[in-house]
């Protein structure tokens, strides 16, 4: 059971990532994107300051020796993949968004190769293969010819952008995880990546027109956002990737479409379709396959790395 830890992390991740993209979609119509993504960072850091300050008292000679990784965490996980994201939300719709988001694999093995020197094993590739195929048919609807007729948006575009940062993040998390300590570095990062966000919420709310709507529907959307996706989902993500390497993990963000799938219907009154429980089955197929390959040497550097 202890082996099969980080697995269930990373699924737990994703199970609440895939309610972030619905939840997003429906936030839209309560908060401009740079300020819900701002408002989101600030419930988690107020959340995390009783349980984590005393980490970073201890830990603050380590975290100032590597600010400029701390800094390159904080623009790509907590202020940039978030804020691209609800954006794009704003032009395209949650699933659309699901199912482009398991294209992240693919820029997490190649920045794998070039950033860390990591090898793609050959079940690894079969494994995002299956998994691309399985969006690909909830993409489709179930008729691969439909991929003719599909077009890009702006959103789409804009989703193609956070998965490219998300996954730098992720490559960042893994080639300092013996280095940064977990919990003081995620808590460090919530801060500065809301600090960031600051200038982009005032600009956004002087000079657009879009109020702030405050309700029982709105607040709890922001507990979702600000506690399950990103404090759970965010800790479950870190340990997962520090355990298994950044390449494997990526990997599970294929499931990310799925459950996003099945939690539209209960959100949005939306149905799910035949096309979209094959397609998962497929996904899963792929995760699955991708899991049962033997760790690397270096994916196994810094196995010993527990959170701090």
């Amino acid at each position: 059971m202890k082996e099969k830890y980080p697995y269930i992390l990373l699924v737990l991740a994703n199970i609440i990532w895939g309610g972030n993209f619905v939840v997003g979609s429906i936030a839209k119509d309560y908060f401009p994107p740079f300020t819900f993504s701002l408002i989101r960072w600030l419930i988690a850091f107020v959340l995390l300051t009783p349980f984590l300050y005393k980490s970073l008292i201890r830990d603050h000679n380590i975290l100032l020796k590597h600010k400029w990784a701390l800094l390159l965490l904080s623009i790509t996980g907590v202020s940039g993949y978030n804020t691209l994201l609800y954006l794009s939300l704003h032009w395209t719709t949650s699933i659309n968004a699901a199912v482009i988001n398991p294209i992240t694999p693919i820029f997490i093995a190649i920045l794998s190769v070039v950033i860390l020197s990591e090898r793609v094993e050959g079940a690894q590739m079969i494994g995002i293969l299956f998994s691309i195929i399985g969006v690909l048919f909830i993409m489709t609807k179930g008729s691969f010819g439909n991929l003719a007729s599909f077009s890009f948006n702006k959103g789409d575009l804009l989703v193609l952008l956070a998965v490219f940062v998300w996954a730098l993040y992720s490559i960042c998390l893994k080639k300092y995880a013996g280095t940064l300590p977990l919990y003081s570095t995620f808590y460090v990062t919530t801060f500065v990546g809301s600090i960031l966000l600051i200038p982009f919420s005032l600009f956004e709310l002087k000079f657009t027109s879009q109020p702030l709507i405050w309700n029982i529907s709105s607040i709890s959307i922001l507990f979702y956002v600000g506690f399950f996706a990103a404090i759970v989902a965010f800790l479950s993500w870190n340990i997962g990737v520090t355990k298994v390497g950044a390449a494997r993990a990526g990997n599970y963000l294929n499931l990310l479409p799925v459950f996003a799938a099945i939690l539209a219907p209960i959100l949005t009154n939306e149905s799910i379709m035949w096309y979209q429980i094959v397609g998962g089955i497929i996904v899963i197929a792929g995760v699955v396959i991708s899991s049962k390959i033997k760790k690397s040497p270096l994916s196994m550097v810094n196995k010993s790395t527990t959170p701090q």
